[in-house]
């Protein structure tokens, strides 16, 4: 499992030139499932995300969570994560995880992280346009 984590200031999705899903203040998480994730990993992540203290305390320090800065998460399933770039110049997938279950761990994951935080979600398996305005910039890389 691949996420990328983005402290937002406002980020949206739209398909077809429609908003789907917005938020204010909070975290773009942009997810991969791939081949051999489990439900620990899920949880593990989800706690990761949960406790990242990457929001800004009265002093300016990075001391709060999404749940202490009264924050909103928006999750997009993002399956293009999976190839490591390494070799070739045309991306493989082949470490995504088959959809169906990667849209069900998918799920799962989002409720985990919403028992701290609204979850607003892409559209799973849609083409979207996602618009974030990175607070920071404030990006970070984590693999479980």
């Amino acid at each position: 499992m691949k996420i990328v984590v983005q402290r937002s200031l406002n980020s949206s999705v739209s398909i077809r030139g429609e908003v789907v899903s917005q938020i204010r203040s909070g975290l773009v998480l942009l997810v991969c499932m791939e081949t051999g994730d489990s439900d620990e990993s899920i949880k593990q992540a989800a706690q990761k995300i949960i406790n990242l203290r990457i929001f800004s305390d009265e002093n300016g320090k990075m001391n709060k969570n999404i749940s202490q800065a009264g924050g909103e998460i928006l999750a997009v399933s993002q399956f293009t994560l999976s190839w490591p770039g390494k070799k070739g110049n045309r991306p493989s997938f082949d470490r995504s995880m088959e959809p169906n279950l990667a849209n069900e761990y998918f799920e799962k994951f989002c409720n985990l992280v919403g028992e701290c935080a609204g979850v607003k979600k892409g559209v799973f398996a849609e083409s979207m346009q996602v618009t974030i305005i990175n607070d920071g910039p404030v990006t970070f890389f984590l693999e479980f």
